[in-house]
């Protein structure tokens, strides 16, 4: 039996409970014979004030030093957005040429 992951973590350990599905790490319960509320959708936006969605293309618009190391991503560096969260610091969880994954600041990259 495969259940959705969760709308708010996208965590894959979700368990039904009548008709229900919780998630054990974040405590979100929904109906998944609902339609999901857009009230808690999250909207992050660029640079440019876009909407940023999972999956869509950026490209970084200032050169960023990574922390703890003497690497710097360079201005124009492409990427993929894997998922969107609501953390203060980083928003975008995302895999980026030639640096792997990286959580970004959503203010320092436009959708190419």
């Amino acid at each position: 039996m495969s259940l959705p992951p969760c709308p708010k973590c996208r965590s894959e350990f979700v368990y039904p409970d009548q008709n229900h599905l919780i998630c054990p790490e974040c405590a979100h319960e929904w109906n998944p014979t609902e339609p999901s509320a857009d009230e808690d959708a999250l909207i992050v936006k660029d640079a440019n004030g876009t909407a940023l969605a999972e999956g869509d293309k950026i490209t970084l618009i200032k050169d960023l030093k990574i922390k703890g190391s003497s690497q710097v991503l360079k201005i124009g560096t492409k990427g993929v957005i894997r998922w969107i969260n609501d953390g203060k610091d980083h928003q975008l969880d995302c895999k980026l040429d030639g640096a792997g994954e990286m959580m970004v600041t959503a203010k320092f990259v436009k959708r190419a």
